[in-house]
């Protein structure tokens, strides 16, 4: 069994025990196993009943918007939801965005909600952040549509995705490890990790990394958690970032658990992740946009906002309409 650590040589670590993410025989791994999602659990999802198949029929819920043509002209630091995991970000003088995915996926699973503004409008964007390789978060028609109106971004993504994005047209990337922080101008930013998986095509099983981001500017800290399963990684990352004011996290596409559990956190495990982060604002996202899971599309967003009513959730929330401006205070 063939086992390596890669990282990039050009970035800096942050933490200096550690030496890169571990490959084996070519794949990445979340810890020091080589883990996979048993195929006796996926066939039993697709041959067993949904248990809420009548509720999510019913349940017609869709993400509010609130159209929103200026946001980028304003001079504030802000917060903008797109959907799903997609979020405009302004810290200083920097606009950043995430996991941008502004089309339909496939025929059969469409977007179900629009955009605040056309894609046109999202212009002087410095930094494309990109947690993973899955069509949910990697949306190629869509980074060629931003890359049209912003040729001089760049992409900062984890190890192994440049050969896709120099196809794509982008001529600034930068791949890191986890625990490695990235060269960026006004904002420090690093990559960090996250318990989940990537694959885009039949043979490329965890072939390229995932993680998650903090994003550092003067006295904001922000932590964008990308695609997650619950796990130890949260502890650990506050050993490193005693606080983050603003936490983006995934909220949706944890039913049934025996198949999300392995990389997607539910609604109380999120909650938990933030307050293992010990975050100040809870910003819920990763709900509502597609439909991929066996749970209802409002259940997420509600049993967050019951936890906060009840006071389970320590911190402030904040669910954003899309559209919506969060002003950094």
């Amino acid at each position: 069994m063939a086992k390596q650590y890669r990282y990039n040589p050009a970035l800096p670590f942050i933490r200096d025990d550690v030496q890169g993410n571990l490959c084996i025989n070519g794949e990445y791994v979340f810890s020091d196993t080589r883990d996979k999602l048993p195929l006796e659990r996926l066939l039993r999802w697709v041959s067993s009943p949904n248990p809420q198949k009548k509720d999510k029929q019913q349940d017609k819920f869709r993400p509010e918007i609130h159209v929103n043509n200026n946001f980028t002209e304003s001079p504030h630091d802000k917060i903008v939801w797109l959907g799903h995991s997609s979020f405009y970000i302004q810290m200083g003088d920097k606009r950043l965005l995430t996991d941008p995915v502004f089309q339909h996926l496939t025929p059969f699973m469409k977007r179900r909600h629009g955009l605040p503004c056309d894609i046109y409008q999202l212009k002087n964007i410095d930094y494309i952040l990109l947690s993973h390789g899955h069509r949910d978060h990697l949306d190629i028609p869509t980074l060629k549509s931003i890359l049209r109106h912003n040729p001089d971004c760049e992409v900062l993504c984890p190890l192994g995705f440049e050969p896709l994005l120099r196809k794509t047209g982008f001529r600034k990337i930068q791949e890191a490890a986890w625990w490695q922080q990235y060269n960026t101008a006004g904002l420090s930013i690093s990559m960090l990790p996250a318990k989940h998986w990537n694959r885009r095509f039949l043979t490329d099983y965890n072939r390229t990394l995932w993680g998650s981001f903090s994003v550092q500017y003067q006295s904001q800290n922000l932590y964008f958690a990308g695609d997650t399963g619950y796990a130890h990684h949260f502890r650990e990352i506050n050993r490193y970032f005693p606080a983050f004011d603003v936490c983006l996290m995934p909220i949706g596409a944890y039913k049934p658990r025996y198949i999300m559990e392995w990389a997607h956190t539910s609604p109380e495990e999120a909650v938990q992740a933030f307050h293992e982060l010990n975050g100040k604002t809870f910003i819920p996202m990763h709900y509502g946009t597609f439909d991929l899971s066996d749970e209802p599309a409002s259940e997420p967003i509600q049993i967050v906002r019951k936890m906060h009513e009840t006071q389970q959730l320590k911190g402030n929330l904040h669910i954003l309409k899309v559209g919506e401006e969060y002003i950094w205070q």
